[in-house]
């Protein structure tokens, strides 16, 4: 596993991330031993950075994951929360459920634009505070967003960015592909730490598996990749592939019978543009929502790139 220092920080971690939403409650929903024992396969091959949220849910699983467990392990978790009080919530619960006396990296979560940093920036210099006294090691922002990457990279105070990036650009508001690279490629000349999300696009490209990751990889801007994973067989796969080892038939075969559906989050606006270019008419509005019908999806993934708050995906 190569390992490469996030920007500027002290923090030195391995290019493949574990992202930990995919076994918690809002996509695969494992039992918290089940999904301890994908995260320590990952943990004894090599991975030594997980990223998580206070949304997730998944700090019980980090936790159970990381007992009798000796090697360093950087963890990063992000929050929504833009006031000092909340922020200081926020912290303490990431500390006290996942039994740590410091968190490695904590981040805003997708901040959508400058005016959104400028508003949620109390949050952010309670976490620069708690960097000064010890219980933080880095602070940053999580984003889909180019202009929110593009302010970021001009803020010094600003120490990890945690961009959407992918092949095709699916996810990516209000740019594209090429305005975001050039946004993360500014942040990380300024020593911004840069860790890529969703290179799969959520599951919308994992018909393109190989390309998409040997894409994220050629890049010299990205420290690390959170990939999303939930069987101990996702986690060999992707273990492999980043240590450009040949990935068996056989090990690909199993991994693509392993059952997925559609997951639309809870949050879900209801606009109704998956809807328009669904060609197998399977999604449909209830209670204000998007909902599928299971029955007649193909998950071939393209209601997702027409989501425009990325809502949908394949796991």
């Amino acid at each position: 596993m190569e390992y490469r220092r996030l920007g500027d920080t002290d923090l030195m971690v391995s290019r493949l991330c574990f992202g930990a939403l995919t076994i918690g409650p809002l996509q695969a929903h494992l039992s918290i031993r089940d999904g301890a024992r994908v995260i320590r396969e990952a943990l004894e091959s090599g991975v030594n950075f997980i990223d998580t949220a206070d949304l997730y849910e998944t700090y019980p699983y980090i936790r159970e994951a990381l007992k009798g467990y000796s090697n360093e392990v950087i963890i990063a978790s992000k929050s929504y929360d833009y006031t000092r009080e909340g922020m200081e919530n926020s912290l303490d619960k990431a500390l006290k459920q996942l039994n740590r006396d410091v968190i490695d990296l904590f981040l805003l979560h997708e901040q959508e634009s400058r005016l959104t940093l400028k508003g949620h920036w109390p949050a952010y210099e309670y976490l620069m505070e708690m960097k000064e006294k010890g219980y933080v090691r880095a602070v940053g922002i999580s984003s889909h967003t180019v202009e929110a990457v593009d302010a970021a990279g001009d803020m010094k105070e600003i120490d990890v960015i945690h961009p959407l990036y992918n092949m095709t650009g699916i996810g990516i508001q209000n740019g594209t592909r090429e305005t975001m690279e050039k946004a993360i490629i500014k942040a990380h000349d300024q020593g911004k730490g840069i860790y890529g999300m969703k290179p799969l696009g959520g599951g919308n490209l994992l018909k393109h598996y190989s390309d998409c990751l040997s894409f994220v990889l050629e890049k010299p801007f990205l420290d690390a990749v959170a990939v999303g994973m939930k069987t101990p067989e996702e986690v060999e796969m992707n273990i492999q592939f980043f240590n450009g080892e040949p990935i068996s038939k056989e090990l690909k075969e199993k991994v693509a019978r392993q059952p997925k559906h559609l997951h639309i989050d809870e949050w879900c606006e209801g606009c109704g543009e998956c809807i328009k270019h669904c060609q197998s008419q399977a999604l449909f509005i209830q209670a204000g929502k998007a909902c599928v019908d299971e029955d007649k999806c193909l998950l071939c993934g393209y209601c997702g790139a027409y989501c425009p708050q990325f809502y949908i995906k394949i796991v």
